[in-house]
């Protein structure tokens, strides 16, 4: 089974990098551009069958590992 971490920062918290792609987009006349979020997708192969068992786990390994759950946030997809 497969599984996608999607880690964005929390709303509110200063986004440097995305920032600076609004700017770099700005400079590459993409006008109209008013604000950029980056973040990172995290593929997992898990050994796990179990839908609801490969979610716990994935959960788990983002708040221990995967996320910095004081700035950021994430979703887990199961694909």
């Amino acid at each position: 089974m497969k599984a996608r971490v999607h880690v964005m920062l929390k709303t509110g918290v200063l986004d440097p990098q995305g920032e600076a792609v609004r700017h770099a987009l700005g400079s590459l006349g993409f006008d109209g551009v008013e604000g950029v979020r980056q973040g990172k997708v995290i593929e997992l192969d898990l050994a796990e069958t179990d839908a609801d068992k490969a979610r716990e786990t994935v959960t788990r390994m983002c708040e221990k590992l995967l996320a910095n759950t004081v700035i950021e946030s994430y979703a887990v997809e199961l694909v």
